[in-house]
């Protein structure tokens, strides 16, 4: 069986993240989100995928080739325009046979959700259950064992069960495409095409799955982090010099260095190639890119950082994003805790997240003593002076002094 990921768009709700790359190439647990999706349809039996992409496909092509280094094989569909999830399903109809899967690329299911949905006949859309329908899902409503309707990302959905973004299709999905209408958002919903089978008498199918991570805005990429992090061993492929302190399961790449005095406490996860320390804080569910450089008298918690990225000296992170490139200058702190202690907002969205410090896109340079504010969203290029105070959204290409 074939499976279609669909990896086009650019998740511009990721933004600042998704300027320089799409959405599923966002790293957690220093994987993209697609690598990990990939891998557990590998472990579900798939060996054969076509992955639709568009918004820097040259990224996804580059990254996976031919697939060769997973044991499977890849094919590539170009959808120029983001015209929608049935715009971009009506390329493959010649290179599928028989019934096919189509997973989202943005989000991650494990390996026995896919296999239970790949094992069924007919037209099969995944389901979960969610406590929070405020955020922009397409929510599912079940009767008797069947689908009876989906709401594409309802104002206030009848139903706390949300489409999960993996489907079992049968050929018969491409009649419904090809009469299939642009929604009000201008684009070909493959979720119009379900429902427009279900006007007509054909039976959908559910199947409700155990996990899945849903990825919309760069905040839900912490607690993917940390889920994933839960599941990773312990391994070293660097050096670790004396009187360092390793507790609970931390990794480390290649030619890394993590130097005396430091202190790790994992989940941990750090790249290649990477300078630790010395006398740092690395704290639960962080996840260190390669060529990064965290040192003497630095804290990181809860943090994704992501490669080459400079954290030199006397500074703080916690719960937050840090971009490629990224440079801060000597005592440099992130807030990540309110006063008040409520619900943190970021860009005027409340995150829900009592702990949350920034969102920093690529290449930001970030002078000495410089303080950020909780949820503060800083774009790429951005140039922060010595001693500056940031909150808020920032602009790519900024300069605050």
């Amino acid at each position: 069986m074939k499976a279609v990921i669909l990896a086009a768009g650019e998740g511009s709700r990721m933004r600042p993240l998704t300027y320089t790359r799409p959405k599923v190439m966002l790293p957690i647990a220093n994987k993209p989100i697609l690598e990990h999706l990939l891998i557990e349809a590998r472990e579900a039996g798939i060996r054969e995928f076509i992955f639709i992409v568009g918004y820097h496909d040259e990224q996804v092509r580059h990254y996976f080739g031919g697939g060769d280094r997973w044991g499977v094989s890849m094919n590539y569909c170009t959808q120029r325009r983001q015209l929608g999830t049935a715009d971009a399903l009506r390329m493959v109809e010649s290179l599928v046979d028989g019934n096919f899967l189509v997973i989202n690329g943005d989000t991650i299911v494990t390996h026995d959700d896919i296999r239970r949905i790949a094992s069924r006949d007919n037209i099969t859309l995944s389901v979960i259950g969610v406590e929070d329908t405020t955020k922009d899902l397409g929510v599912v409503e079940l009767s008797q064992g069947k689908v009876i309707h989906i709401y594409e990302k309802a104002g206030k959905p009848p139903s706390h069960m949300a489409n999960a973004g993996l489907y079992l299709f049968t050929p018969d999905i491409f009649d419904a495409i090809s009469q299939t209408s642009k929604s009000p958002r201008g684009e070909y919903e493959i979720t119009d095409s379900l429902q427009l089978m279900i006007d007509n008498g054909h039976h959908i199918s559910y199947q409700e799955i155990s996990y899945w991570l849903d990825l919309s805005y760069p905040w839900d990429l912490l607690p993917a982090n940390e889920s994933l992090l839960s599941g990773i061993e312990a391994q070293n492929l660097g050096e670790v010099e004396d009187n360092v302190v390793m507790k609970g399961m931390v990794s480390i790449g290649k030619n890394t260095v993590v130097r005396s005095g430091s202190y790790i406490v994992g989940p941990v996860i750090i790249g290649q190639d990477c300078d630790i320390g010395p006398n740092c804080y690395i704290r639960p569910y962080t996840s260190i890119g390669d060529n990064c450089h965290i040192g003497s008298a630095v804290e990181v918690k809860n943090s994704i950082v992501m490669k080459g990225s400079k954290i030199p000296h006397h500074n703080y992170v916690g719960d937050s994003v840090i971009g490629e490139g990224c440079n801060f200058g000597s005592g440099t702190k992130i807030a990540n805790l309110r006063l008040d202690k409520k619900d943190i907002w970021a860009a005027g969205i409340n995150t829900k997240r009592r702990k949350l410090g920034a969102i920093i896109g690529d290449r930001v340079e970030i002078g000495i003593n410089a303080c950020i504010n909780v949820g503060s969203i800083i774009g790429n290029n951005t140039h922060i002076g010595p001693g500056a105070m940031v909150s808020g959204v920032i602009s790519p290409d900024s300069r605050i002094f």
